[in-house]
């Protein structure tokens, strides 16, 4: 077996189990004695696990402040909370909940300690300035399981509207001092969350596995996390089995997916995913959820059309036989096995389409005009104009 050269940068020194969040104190006291909390409005403050959690800080000595996120953070927010919170003498920050509420988190620990905006070092939009830090120390502890935020560099922040967008600020200071997974975070989590979070990690599982840089480290990773959604995103979402294992194997899944992501990239999914989600109201994991099989769908046709001997429609095939439980499949069978699974899904768990979000056929070369990020960089193959508006098209 030959091993190519590669590359992994940081991730975070992960703790995973059920009832690691009871060792955020000492974590935290490591760093300080003064902490701030971020979480999200309702979900987990709301929660029996929020005054255990106030009641061990103090057990430790970590004063502390608290702060909420709701929706998909902005620039503006990521300012805001840095600006409300940089002369309290931060010593770490703390950020439990989904993704927007980890990326929102990520974001002012970069900021506490610099005077910037954090319009200054997002990529793609302002001046790009080089981010000098230092970063305040961060633990991060999902309580769902898709973006995979916990073990990334990238704050990922949106403005929406028509002059919107959804960039990163990216840095390896950003990477999280600690990834703190405990699945029983996950145990409210309603289906339709289960739903779009869930096809979202599959979706940077499956990005990763087919990026132009993949590699035999990330190839591991992604194969193990796409294994687990099989054997539990259904159940899960359907309450049927041993919830408590579903919980977490999806939980493990959405941290190798970011792990997977941070090292190789990603594809024509999340390429698209950037600007439907700057222009429209839609999640990031229900966008991840409407597209994947189509992406999917048309990546596999048109390689067989133009380069037949890519090393993607072994991977693509691959998934598909480990995803419909037989390697006996040939080649093409695995590929269209893939879709079948995908399209199962997208349909059994309501996955809604993007013109219940108000876009319209109309919108569709300001998308395109503006899907050719990173993300694209790493699909299998380059994607004229006109086959990412089909996909689009196909999913109004």
């Amino acid at each position: 077996m030959h091993i190519p050269d590669f590359s992994i940068s940081a991730i975070p020194r992960i703790l995973f189990g059920a009832g690691t969040s009871l060792q955020l104190p000492a974590l935290a006291a490591q760093f300080g004695s003064r902490a701030l909390l971020l979480t999200g409005a309702h979900s987990y403050s709301g929660s029996q696990h929020w005054p255990a959690l106030q009641a061990a800080l103090d057990a430790h000595g970590v004063a502390w402040l608290h702060d909420t996120v709701s929706g998909e953070p902005s620039p503006a927010l990521a300012d805001a909370l840095a600006s409300r919170y940089r002369n309290e003498g931060i010593a770490v920050v703390i950020g439990i909940g989904g993704g927007s509420v980890l990326d929102a988190a990520k974001a002012v620990a970069g900021l506490l300690r610099v005077p910037n905006s954090v319009m200054d070092f997002l990529e793609g939009v302002g001046p790009e300035l080089p981010y000098p830090g230092p970063a305040v120390p961060f633990i991060a502890v999902p309580t769902t399981a898709g973006t995979g935020s916990e073990a990334t560099k990238n704050a990922v922040l949106s403005q929406q509207g028509a002059g919107g967008f959804k960039k990163s600020f990216r840095h390896e200071t950003l990477v999280p001092a600690y990834a703190v997974i405990d699945p029983e975070l996950l145990s409210t989590c309603p289906p339709a969350l289960i739903a779009a979070n869930g096809m979202d990690a599959f979706t940077q599982l499956l990005e990763s596995y087919v990026s132009t840089r993949a590699n035999p480290f990330t190839d591991a990773l992604a194969m193990s996390g796409m294994r687990a959604v099989r054997d539990s995103l259904p159940g899960w979402y359907l309450n049927q089995g041993d919830v408590a294992a579903h919980r977490a194997n999806m939980a493990y899944a959405a941290l190798l997916s970011g792990i997977t992501l941070a090292q190789v990239g990603l594809g024509s999914v999340h390429g698209l995913a950037a600007p439907l989600g700057a222009f429209f109201p839609v999640p990031h994991g229900v966008v991840c959820g409407t597209l994947v099989a189509e992406c999917t769908r048309v990546n596999i046709r048109l390689l067989r059309a133009r380069e037949p001997q890519s090393p993607a429609l072994w991977r693509y095939a691959h998934v598909g036989k480990v995803l419909a439980n037989d390697m006996k499949l040939d080649e093409t069978g695995g590929q269209d096995a893939l879709v079948d699974v995908l399209e199962k899904w997208t349909l059994e768990m309501g996955l809604p389409r993007l013109g219940e979000y108000g876009m319209r056929s109309a919108d569709i070369a300001r998308v395109v005009a503006n899907c050719r990020g990173s993300s694209m960089k790493t699909n299998p193959l380059v994607l004229t104009d006109e086959e990412v508006a089909a996909i689009l098209r196909a999913r109004l």
